[in-house]
């Protein structure tokens, strides 16, 4: 899959062509109430189960978790399943911040957009998750920056990233200009993680450990 042919499911093609915050809100708004059933149910999502059980490896369940761009909390019922109790969540979307509510896994719930950095207020954190959002139409490389920010040193960011876009969006160098500045003192990268199992889609499981 290439971003010109694009993704064969009409879903996928359609919000990985968004074009800028408002039209992400007004898709992501609209799409709340059957997100789910078209992602897990239709599209064999897997990256939030893949990302989740990652992070349960590398910190305790007692950690303190940002689950950035939560969407409707498939992320957040992994950790709390898992054994993490004090997860915030973070999305642009304030219908798919409704849909992730009544789980009841989250401490808090709040509207933001990540481009512009994590909200006052927010953290500091043992652990950030990042599950979905590193795709095309969605964020740039750059919210990795802003990601690592409300990290306690030694804290770590767990994210996805789609393998397509890799290197296609700028992923690759800037992870590596995040460990020569100092900024991650550790990273690993493994590629070809499920991510959508019936669209064929893979993803690059990134963990970035904060200095």
């Amino acid at each position: 899959m290439s971003r010109e042919n694009g993704p064969d499911n009409p879903i996928l093609r359609r919000v990985y062509a968004l074009a800028g915050v408002a039209d992400a809100e007004r898709v992501y708004d609209e799409w709340a109430g059957d997100y789910e059933r078209d992602t897990v149910g239709g599209m064999g999502y897997a990256a939030p189960v893949v990302a989740a059980a990652r992070l349960a490896e590398l910190v305790p369940a007692g950690s303190s978790v940002l689950d950035a761009g939560c969407g409707t909390g498939l992320v957040g019922s992994e950790l709390g399943r898992l054994g993490f109790g004090t997860i915030d969540g973070l999305d642009l979307s304030v219908e798919m911040l409704a849909e992730a509510a009544v789980k009841g896994v989250y401490r808090s719930l709040r509207k933001a957009d990540l481009t512009g950095g994590v909200p006052a207020g927010h953290g500091p954190y043992e652990a950030v998750i990042c599950v979905g959002t590193f795709t095309y139409g969605h964020f740039g490389p750059a919210v990795l920056d802003e990601l690592l920010r409300p990290l306690v040193p030694g804290g770590v960011l767990v994210a996805t990233v789609l393998d397509d876009a890799w290197q296609a969006m700028g992923f690759a160098g800037h992870v590596d200009a995040l460990r020569a500045s100092g900024a991650a003192r550790h990273v690993e990268v493994r590629h070809g993680q499920p991510y959508h199992r019936t669209e064929d889609l893979t993803c690059a499981l990134l963990v970035l450990e904060a200095a």
